[in-house]
């Protein structure tokens, strides 16, 4: 079975102290999930549209494992931090084999 991979692209972040809480209470609940965090932070250099603000790759043992732990009701909770906080996209891809 191939990895899954939940890979968060944070276009821009206007509350910095939400963004934390959300993080404090998220991690937990992505890691309970089978979550292993591969790499966050701000990109390091950008090209094309040059968006350099946080980005978030998760490994999972399934892209059914990350959709799941996403749609949980733990995590729908942690997400709360993030309304008027943030704007990003969330995508979820299927290792290749």
């Amino acid at each position: 079975m191939a990895k899954g991979y939940w890979v968060s692209l944070y276009r821009s972040v206007s509350n910095p102290a939400a963004l934390a809480e959300y993080a404090k209470e998220a991690g937990p609940v992505i890691e309970a999930g089978g979550g292993r965090f591969l790499a966050r932070g701000a990109a390091v250099k950008a090209y094309e549209a040059g968006v350099i603000e946080r980005s978030v790759l998760i490994e999972f043992d399934s892209v059914e494992k990350a959709i799941a732990t996403y749609e949980s009701a733990p995590y729908q909770s942690a997400m709360k931090h993030l309304k008027g906080a943030c704007v990003r996209d969330v995508r979820f891809l299927e290792g290749a084999q």
